[in-house]
């Protein structure tokens, strides 16, 4: 059983990154976000926050990013085409 999260930047001016925004559409569109099991928030604003936190734990500078954590690994995605294909590899075995 994999756990899968996705961070998303929140920018200093309360709005989402571009970026995050278009992943987050993809998400919907591609049909992957069925596997998401949580949505976190790296806040700029706040230092403390939960997405800042595993950003700085899996040293990411950049989001959107995924964390993919089965019994014995855990894989990090900054690039959405790259999880997808991930995600698609993983429903076609199981």
């Amino acid at each position: 059983m994999q756990e899968i999260i996705f961070v998303k930047k929140k920018l200093a001016t309360g709005e989402w990154c571009a970026k995050c925004i278009d992943v987050s559409n993809r998400l919907e569109k591609d049909g992957t976000l069925q596997y998401i099991n949580r949505i976190v928030v790296a806040d700029v604003n706040d230092a403390q926050s939960e997405g800042i936190q595993l950003a700085l734990k899996h040293n990411m500078d950049r989001a959107p990013f995924f964390i993919v954590t089965d019994s014995n690994t855990t894989q990090i995605f900054d690039v959405y085409f790259k999880f997808k294909r991930h995600m698609q590899r993983f429903a076609t075995a199981a």
